[in-house]
């Protein structure tokens, strides 16, 4: 099979190129049309477990949900999780490598561009079309050399590439031809047309800016998307504070998430944030913790590192005076190695070598191992023996008595824990909330009545949808076709 491919670059950061990626995915399956999604490199601490049993950027798991199909690890050949400012653990093909910082990763791209064409071209064999995303700007000067993720990656296989930029940030014609004018001759070449993001207000007062953009380079505007208000299309990474207020105070149940120098798969909360009876706040380490019924200690890339800064921010005595007052408390992952005794890391995995004290609600003491545990998995919750679905990414393994009170029971063991006052539960399960019996099950848990149900899967298959009729809307769909 011939695949053609088509790459999406920005103009910086969050400036809409995992969206459009999505939306064509989608309407490249409407139209009949076998596809895939592919970023050849991408830097996040959400990510997802791959049918194959690795570990890809949770983006490129959604779009793969786009396509219909089943992600796997050559959607996404290398991945860099950040566990300190100056440095990153190196994923390739879905399995951790090594800790590397900048400069050693920066040598170490002329193998992993190798990793990358391999997965593009196993892609490639299986599907018709190829649609790529880039990593932030292909304009970082400091970058360009020995770049695998934007232009270094659309020269080594030859593919067009389309420029979007987000208007609502200001700036948009700077953005736009400044990259350019940052780019080689063969780079300006390869660009294909402009896509202009998230636009508010009356199109015709923009044409005069269409027009000279199109006459200035050359290069066509594909088409403007509007700014869709509400539209949630699972971050890849940027916690989005997007909160939906509900007008029944009364049944509203206050959950908060602190929100961790490396907190990590934060789209575990998606389903909460968007719970009209839900009241969701991310608690910043600079702002006061607000009395609430429920507290989740989130995943995090750097478990002993983010214990210390809660700790240091006096979130031990807030848990206590939390439960004192009758609220509960839910571990996820990370969240959940902090409620035991302690956390031990010999092999410095996740930072120096060394010891830690966790909170001490459980019985439970962890230690983290080189060997990562990638799983998909099903489950009964403790709760009704409610269907739970979910996947782990942890290096730790716990071992304690409370682990004798599980979470959820699976088909080849159990996971997690429950206090025996059924205050507080752990769980190494991401995605704990997706389902709705198990959702709502645990809102009940934490103090709300008549839980209104939500379907969070089929939400976001109405929002994918919803991305994909938009692009048809207002992108010359036509075009974008002819370029691959």
């Amino acid at each position: 099979m011939t695949s053609k491919t088509l790459m999406i670059q920005g103009t910086t950061s969050d400036a809409g190129k995992t969206i459009l990626v999505a939306g064509l995915c989608r309407v490249l399956k409407n139209h009949g049309i076998n596809v895939a999604p592919f970023k050849p490199q991408n830097m996040a601490l959400n990510s997802a477990v791959t049918a194959d049993g690795g570990e890809i950027g949770r983006a490129q798991a959604v779009q793969a949900q786009a396509c219909g199909i089943e992600p796997t690890t050559d959607m996404n050949p290398v991945l860099l999780k950040p566990n300190t400012d100056v440095g990153a653990q190196v994923i390739i093909h879905g399995k951790a490598l090594q800790d590397m910082d900048a400069k050693t990763f920066h040598n170490y791209k002329s193998i992993a561009m190798k990793a990358v064409l391999d997965s593009h071209q196993r892609l490639s064999d299986q599907y018709e079309v190829i649609m790529v995303e880039g990593a932030g700007s292909p304009a970082e000067i400091n970058l360009r050399d020995r770049d695998i993720a934007n232009m270094g990656f659309a020269e080594a296989v030859d593919c067009p590439v389309v420029l979007i930029a987000d208007i609502d940030r200001g700036g948009v014609f700077a953005h736009l031809i400044g990259t350019l004018e940052l780019l080689s001759e063969s780079e300006q070449n390869r660009i294909k047309g402009f896509v202009i993001n998230r636009f508010r207000g009356d199109i015709t007062l923009l044409q005069s800016g269409l027009d000279w953009l199109e006459e200035k380079t050359g290069k066509p505007v594909l088409g403007v998307l509007p700014y869709l208000h509400g539209l949630h299309i699972e971050a890849e990474d940027a916690i989005n504070n997007l909160s939906v207020c509900t007008e029944n105070k009364e049944k509203t149940l206050k959950v908060i998430v602190p929100v961790l120098p490396r907190i990590s798969n934060h789209t575990d909360f998606d389903p909460l944030r968007l719970h009209p009876q839900v009241d969701f706040e991310y608690v910043s380490h600079n702002s006061p913790i607000p009395p609430c019924d429920l507290i989740i200690l989130p995943g995090s890339k750097s478990v002993r590192a983010d214990l210390e800064f809660l700790q240091n921010n006096n979130w031990a005595e807030n848990l206590q005076k939390h439960l004192r007052y009758g609220g509960k408390i839910i571990g996820i992952c990370g969240g959940f190695q902090m409620l035991g005794n302690s956390i031990y890391d010999p092999s410095g995995i996740e930072g120096k070598a060394g010891f830690a004290d966790g909170f001490g609600f459980f019985d439970m003491q962890t230690e983290i191992h080189r060997t990562k545990q990638l799983h998909n998995k099903t489950g009964r919750l403790f709760l009704n023996n409610t269907k739970v679905s979910g996947y782990e990414i942890h290096a730790g393994i716990s071992k304690g008595p409370v682990l004798e009170h599980p979470a959820i029971i699976t088909n080849n063991g159990s996971d997690g824990a429950v206090s025996s006052d059924n205050n507080i539960m752990g769980s190494y399960f991401h995605g704990l909330f997706n389902e709705t019996e198990a959702c709502n099950a645990i809102l009940e848990w934490a103090g709300l009545r008549e839980v209104e149900s939500v379907d969070y899967l089929a939400l976001q298959e109405r929002e994918i949808e919803r991305l994909a009729i938009s692009i048809e809307e207002h992108l010359d769909v036509s075009r974008i076709l002819k370029l691959i």
